[in-house]
C-alpha cells in the first residue's frame, strides 16, 4: 500500500489531500527580564533606636549601590575599567591616564559619547556615555575593599578629593555621572532603586554619625 503524502504548509497539516488541522508555530517566548533590584527607605531604619546602629544598617543599605557593577567598573583600584556585571576587563585593553580620561591619544570621548548609544551587537547592546565620562579619580578607588573600607575612604576628605560630608552628599545625591548607575543603557542592569533613594539614604547615614562598618 502506497503511503499517504503528507504536506505541511504554512498554517495547515495536509495528509493525502486532506486538511486535518491548522497549525501555528509560535517563536518561543524571550526569558522574563528580571525585576529592577529595589532599596530600602530611610523610614524602613526607625525602628533602629540606637543612632550608631542605624548610621551602620544605613551605610549597610548604601552600599548596595556602591558595591554595584554600575559603580565599581568605574572605582578601579589598578587604573583600568572593568566591564559588566562580572566587571571583566575593559575591551579594547584601556587605562585611566593621568587623569581619568584615558591615555594620550585614545581618550575615552573616542568611543563613549555624552550619551548611551543603541549597538546592533549581540554581546555589547550600547555603548555607554555621559558628558562627564571618565575613571573615578584614584582617590576614590574602591574595587577589591571592604564595604568598612570603601566607608574610611569616602568619608575622609584626604582621601575622597577634598570633600565635606555635605559635598560628598551632594555628588552621589546629584551628580550626573553618577546617576548614569541607574541609566547605563541597554544590556547593562541598573543599580539598585533610584538615585533619589540613594541620596536620601547617605543623607540619613550622615545625620546618624556617619559611622562605618568594620573593614
Amino acid at each position: 500500500m502506497r503511503a499517504a503524502a503528507i504536506v505541511l504548509a504554512a498554517g495547515s497539516l495536509m495528509i493525502g489531500g486532506a486538511l486535518l488541522s491548522s497549525v501555528s508555530f509560535a517563536a518561543p517566548e524571550p526569558p522574563a527580564a528580571a525585576p529592577p533590584e529595589t532599596l530600602k527607605s530611610v523610614a524602613d531604619f526607625t525602628s533602629i533606636q540606637d543612632p550608631a546602629a542605624r548610621s551602620l544598617a544605613l551605610f549597610a543599605e548604601v552600599g548596595k549601590v556602591i558595591e554595584s557593577p554600575r559603580c565599581m567598573n568605574c572605582h578601579p583600584v589598578q587604573r583600568a575599567p572593568t566591564q559588566g556585571d562580572d566587571r571583566h576587563p575593559h575591551n579594547p585593553p584601556m587605562v585611566g591616564g593621568q587623569a581619568g580620561h584615558g591615555p594620550a591619544g585614545l581618550p575615552c570621548s573616542s568611543c563613549h559619547g555624552p550619551a548611551n548609544v543603541a549597538t546592533w551587537g549581540q554581546d555589547i547592546k550600547s555603548i555607554p556615555g555621559d558628558p562627564k565620562w571618565a575613571l573615578a579619580p584614584v582617590e576614590m578607588a574602591w574595587q577589591g575593599k571592604s564595604l568598612g573600607a570603601i566607608c574610611a575612604q569616602i568619608k575622609n576628605p584626604a582621601r575622597n578629593g577634598g570633600r565635606s560630608l555635605a559635598e560628598l552628599h551632594h555628588h552621589m545625591a546629584e551628580d550626573h555621572l553618577v546617576g548614569w548607575a541607574w541609566n547605563p543603557g541597554e544590556g547593562r542592569k541598573p543599580a539598585p532603586g533610584t538615585q533619589a533613594q540613594f541620596g536620601q539614604l547617605v543623607q540619613a547615614w550622615i545625620d546618624t554619625g556617619a559611622k562605618c562598618p568594620k573593614a
